[in-house]
């Protein structure tokens, strides 16, 4: 190609050395000499920096390093039209390279398929091209309801450009674009209900602001994006948020999220019902995947599906039980009590649990017994105390005994059967509670299968724990 061209390159694809390329700029770069195009490649890695050069900006680029500066004529740009579709769509009559052609059944009717290996390798390099002076869209597709756009090359700009064309489009994916949302669509994608922007690493949480307000959008697909993190500054601690108004289903798979902040976030969002978040160092950490969802759905109340899997009534009920008791000292130590009058739990223990105060009204603030820290399984964790006494024997001294907590009455009763050498039918046990005043009113029976009827019945005792419980034996 000549050194003589003009700013209507601008824009062309072209191709270098086999490298695909967007022209970006057509001029002079001193102090050298002769005309230059600035091109961005399609592969950042075959580039050197980013559109300037010595300090002055020529054009711009997405990546650091997708820009170059080629001469015209090291650059192609192209064939005509028949020579193009000839090319790419592999019209001429021959042999697949292989040698082998593909046979296809559509009906009953075979089809012989020739290239079609070729035509699938050559669109996936698509890229799209809008001139900047394109004249308005409005209304060109008025009846387009999805549209799918991945790895085209398109950038965010260009969308909104495009949008007016596509008045009733309901589903727009976008997926592996480098795209970086630059501006908040106005009167345009209005209707979009569905919005996949997976696999654009230059996404961040503040550009997601700028689409919090598309009024219908109900499905937002960020998997693979890299972020880590979100926050909603209209909406504090257990407040909601006015942005993302319909959003129903939100998918975060691979991606960078590391702290339970990001998931407390989520429960601002007033519509959302289903949440998939695999493949998330929070997620393949080491307190296990079930912890993690119990966790997950008790921090997003209004939650019923979760990584494609229903929570059913009784999983949340669980999951919110075992979250309570998890936090529950924690939460003590932070100023909560059983006493609602008492209850101040600290800003900082609020932040990271914004749901744990609501939690304690749905089921209760945990009592002490609940926060006990679980002894080791070890024999002697597992053994009470119990001291036996004979009410009918005022001579007969108090004996004690190690038993296992987990001992039956049976069990128990044959104990004091060899002790007191009284068959275990004869026995009485009788349960009170040293911590009333007056014992004998507070005596609860402890029987095991009812024994046969007899006249008489011994005298056996009683037992009482360390912890202050008795059973005792009398006469019937």
């Amino acid at each position: 190609m000549n050194d003589t061209l003009t700013l209507d390159v601008i824009g062309r694809r072209v191709e270098v050395n086999g490298e695909h390329a967007t022209v970006r700029f057509s001029g002079v770069v001193p102090p050298v000499a002769g005309l230059w195009l600035g091109v961005e490649w399609d592969n950042p890695a075959r580039g050197k920096h980013d559109g300037s050069h010595e300090g002055i900006v020529y054009f711009k680029c997405r990546h650091p390093t997708g820009g170059s500066f080629v001469r015209p004529n090291k650059v192609n740009f192209g064939v005509d039209f028949l020579t193009a579709v000839n090319n790419r769509y592999v019209l001429e009559d021959g042999p697949e390279e292989d040698g082998k052609e593909q046979p296809v059944t559509i009906g009953n009717k075979p089809v012989e398929t020739i290239g079609f290996d070729s035509v699938i390798k050559q669109q996936s390099e698509n890229k799209l091209h809008f001139p900047s002076g394109s004249p308005s869209l409005a209304g060109t597709f008025p009846a387009l309801k999805v549209l799918v756009l991945n790895r085209t090359g398109i950038t965010w700009a260009e969308v909104l450009r495009c949008a007016p064309g596509w008045p009733v489009l309901e589903e727009l994916y976008l997926k592996s674009n480098d795209i970086s949302i630059s501006e908040r669509p106005a009167d345009v994608l209005q209707t979009v209900k569905l919005l996949d922007l997976s696999s654009n690493p230059l996404i961040d949480e503040n550009q997601l602001f700028l689409i919090a307000y598309l009024p219908r959008l109900e499905q937002l697909i960020l998997s693979d994006v890299g972020i880590s993190s979100i926050h909603f500054p209209d909406a504090g601690t257990g407040c909601k948020t006015s942005m993302f108004p319909s959003l129903q289903y939100l998918v975060v798979n691979d991606n960078q999220i590391s702290q339970w902040s990001f998931i407390n976030e989520l429960d601002k969002l007033q519509s959302l019902r289903a949440l998939s978040c695999v493949r998330n160092p929070l997620t393949e950490g080491g307190s296990g995947p079930q912890t993690t969802r119990q966790f997950i759905i008790a921090k997003i109340g209004q939650l019923k599906t979760l990584n494609k899997c229903e929570i059913l009534p009784e999983e949340r009920r669980g999951a919110e039980l075992d979250y309570r008791k998890a936090f529950g000292n924690e939460w003590k130590k932070a100023g909560g009590h059983q006493d609602p009058a008492k209850n101040r739990p600290s800003e900082e223990f609020l932040a990271a649990h914004p749901r744990y105060q609501s939690l304690c009204l749905k089921y209760g603030a945990p009592e002490d017994g609940e926060l006990k820290t679980r002894q080791p399984f070890l024999l002697k964790n597992q053994l009470l105390t119990l001291k036996i006494k004979y009410p009918n024997q005022v001579d007969q001294k108090v004996t004690e005994k190690q038993l296992p907590d987990s001992m039956t009455i049976q069990k128990v009763k044959g104990l004091l059967s060899r002790l007191l050498k009284v068959p275990v039918s004869e026995l009485l046990l009788s349960y009170e509670s040293p911590k009333v005043s007056c014992p004998a009113k507070h005596r609860v029976k402890l029987r095991s299968p009812p024994p046969p009827p007899r006249k008489t019945r011994h005298s056996a005792g009683a037992l009482c724990d360390s912890a202050g419980f008795s059973v005792k034996n009398r006469h019937l």
